[in-house]
């Protein structure tokens, strides 16, 4: 299970940095680099509360739902990164977000 450090201050499910999911998807199956990739599990915040959706415990440890099949890290799709990071600050749907972890295998 990877290492998940998440800067997309505008989804529902980051708390500081960390992610409330057990897992996420990581989406983009044609993606040759990493802004083709995006977080599916993406949900934008509404309001300026931190707390407005009362879901798991955020942890820096969740499994990684891969559809970048091109991605070194990706095994039948499952990340086995020992790190992955999820950047996208300012999004507003999961297409502002991207798995910069994202290495092509091609």
């Amino acid at each position: 299970m990877p290492e998940l450090k998440c800067t997309v201050q505008t989804c529902v499910h980051n708390k500081q940095f960390l992610c409330d999911l057990d897992k996420i998807q990581v989406g983009g199956s044609q993606a040759r680099d990493s802004r083709e990739t995006c977080c599916d599990s993406f949900q934008e915040r509404k309001g300026d509360s931190y707390s407005n959706v009362a879901e798991g415990t955020a942890s820096d440890m969740t499994n990684i739902d891969c559809k970048a099949m091109e991605c070194e890290y990706n095994d039948h799709c499952k990340c086995h990164a020992g790190k992955i990071s999820v950047e996208g600050s300012q999004a507003h749907k999961c297409e502002g977000t991207e798995c910069a972890t994202f290495h092509c295998g091609c």
